[in-house]
């Protein structure tokens, strides 16, 4: 389980990091494993949903074992079956980039970092970043939704 401690870090390095990119006011939510809310900062000027939006990227990334990004892809290919997991999660799955599993160094999954506020991409950099600083590894669904999409290509190739 991702501490205190830990997740203070990433909070802070997360929104350094969109400091100097010159973001636009972020928010940033650490679940633990068990997607207990470990640490949050909502940047002043954030807008009224985004506690809720960066909760529910990390929340989602627990639920479904994987980075958002994977999300995403699943999302473009089986758009059903990510709505259904969403009813089951209580809409606390957001399908774009900005969720991440923090995982340990070796791969157990230590809980998630949500981000919000800027774009999916940008949401998802600072997330890396963060997690980078705690000296933790971050998956953001992009090794699955690289495999997911090569295992759709050669499947419309044999058809």
């Amino acid at each position: 389980m991702i501490e205190l401690a830990h997740a203070t870090i990433i909070v802070d390095q997360a929104l350094a990091h969109g400091r100097s990119l010159g973001l636009p006011p972020l928010t940033v939510a650490v679940l633990d494993a068990a997607g207990c809310l470990v640490a949050f900062k909502r940047e002043d000027g954030s807008s009224l949903l985004r506690p809720e939006i960066a909760q529910a990227k990390a929340y989602g990334t627990l639920a479904m074992g994987i980075g958002s990004r994977a999300i995403a892809q699943r999302a473009s290919v089986a758009p059903a079956f990510v709505s259904a997991v969403n009813a089951l999660a209580g809409g606390r799955l957001i399908p774009v980039p900005g969720g991440v599993l923090i995982r340990s160094r070796d791969k157990a999954i230590m809980g998630a970092v949500g981000i919000t506020g800027a774009t999916s991409e940008q949401d998802e950099a600072c997330a890396v970043s963060g997690i980078a600083a705690a000296g933790f590894t971050a998956d953001t669904g992009a090794e699955a939704a690289a495999a997911a999409t090569a295992t759709a290509a050669t499947a419309a190739s044999h058809a």
